[in-house]
């Protein structure tokens, strides 16, 4: 995987016209912006190329708009709060067709130092599905290219890898260089011992992360609700717990293939089981601990009992890098959240690595309060996932090597 990107570090866009790719793709309520914590981590990109006198227009998707114009998913309301939150205005350019009148006369007028927004990329059909001419008038606004969407970076669409094919420099921003250097560098050259934490529902959604992390980590810990579909795979009783059936040979695959490798695989000792799953998701529940060996017929496990979380904390002590995602239980509910505050806890006292690989963990650990504790969450949610599997990303692969 090459790594060694080019960043807004190693060039300099004096008077130069930058297209920036960020991820504004914000939760929006009634036009207002819900949670802008992507607005405020695409700062220290824009901020570096406004010092360095740079014309940066900005551009990002917004939501699902299916290749039309839909005005509730329109960027509007990202250039009104950029420009409270830069302190300058970033004027909005407010056409349909996203490069159209509003945009050239914008850039026209520009000088060093402003800042201006494209209108959401995925009103053009063509952005989804890396159309030419698209990329071609993207690129025909600017000089030089800075991709800072990470949680685009799995997807070859026009404003992230496209355009790079028609400007002549191309670069990643802080935010996908943080990314390629936790994310990616942790799975390639990790410092060891190296602890990879996985949870979340299903055990297909991770079959080529487990299989990968097998062999780059020195201990793989399992949890979350795939963990049923392996302690079947062991020949245990699990209940009416969560179950990928169609996966319980591949859970025997891995099991063994750790025990080739010479790699420590943990699964859960006991588990915390109810009668059925929570309705609604934070409702109270009745729970109890049971021994993994011992999880009734009628019973549900629907997160990692405490003798396990003691020995997944004690597992992460000794580390010097650990990734984690997915969930320990079902974390939305306050008595089903203990596993999963347990191991956040625990990675929140270590002085090791932690990196957390975006989706559902990061929400857990930013709403359990352990956000700051971490060296690095994760922007992603797919494209996490994708670097973690050891796939090439196509958004990170089109910026130019160093």
């Amino acid at each position: 995987m090459g790594l060694n990107k080019k960043s807004v570090d190693d060039i300099n866009v004096k008077g130069q016209k930058v297209l920036v790719r960020c991820d504004f793709n914000v939760p929006l309520k009634d036009g207002k912006i819900t949670d802008e914590n992507r607005l405020v981590a695409a700062l220290p990109t824009i901020k570096k190329l406004i010092n360095d006198g740079g014309k940066i227009i900005l551009c990002s998707h917004l939501g699902k708009p299916k290749g039309e114009p839909k005005p509730e998913l329109s960027l509007a309301p990202v250039a009104a709060r950029l420009s409270e939150l830069l302190g300058q205005e970033v004027k909005f350019a407010a056409d349909p067709e996203v490069v159209g009148p509003n945009a050239k006369a914008a850039v026209e007028a520009m000088k060093d130092g402003d800042v201006i927004l494209l209108e959401n990329t995925r009103y053009r059909a063509e952005e989804t599905k890396n159309g030419e001419a698209f990329s071609k008038e993207l690129a025909s606004l600017a000089d030089v290219f800075v991709n800072d969407a990470f949680g685009t970076a799995h997807r070859a669409h026009c404003s992230n890898v496209g355009v790079t094919e028609y400007v002549k420099t191309s670069v990643v921003g802080y935010l996908m260089q943080k990314e390629i250097d936790f994310l990616g560098n942790a799975v390639e050259n990790p410092v060891r011992p190296f602890v990879a934490i996985l949870g979340g529902a299903k055990v297909a959604d991770k079959l080529n992360v487990i299989s990968n992390l097998l062999e780059k980590c020195d201990t793989l810990i399992i949890g979350g609700g795939m963990a049923y579909t392996f302690l079947k795979a062991k020949g245990l009783e699990v209940g009416t717990s969560l179950v990928d059936d169609e996966k319980i040979n591949y859970c025997k695959e891995m099991m063994a293939k750790a025990e080739k490798l010479g790699k420590t695989m943990l699964l859960p000792v006991d588990t915390t089981i109810a009668a059925s799953f929570p309705d609604p998701i934070d409702a109270p529940i009745e729970v109890s601990v049971v021994s993994s060996d011992a999880i009734p017929a009628d019973r549900m496990g629907l997160d990692i009992g405490t003798e396990t979380a003691k020995l997944y904390a004690d597992a992460v002590k000794s580390a010097k890098t650990v990734v984690w995602n997915g969930p320990m239980g079902v974390f939305e509910n306050p008595i089903l959240a203990k596993g999963t505050i347990a191991v956040a806890k625990s990675l929140a006292e270590t002085d090791a690595t932690t990196i957390i690989g975006g989706g559902d963990s990061a929400a857990a650990v930013n709403q359990l309060g352990f956000g700051d504790k971490m060296s690095h969450i994760s922007t992603g949610g797919g494209a996490s996932l994708e670097f973690l599997e050891g796939k090439e990303l196509p958004g990170v692969a089109a910026a130019n090597d160093k």
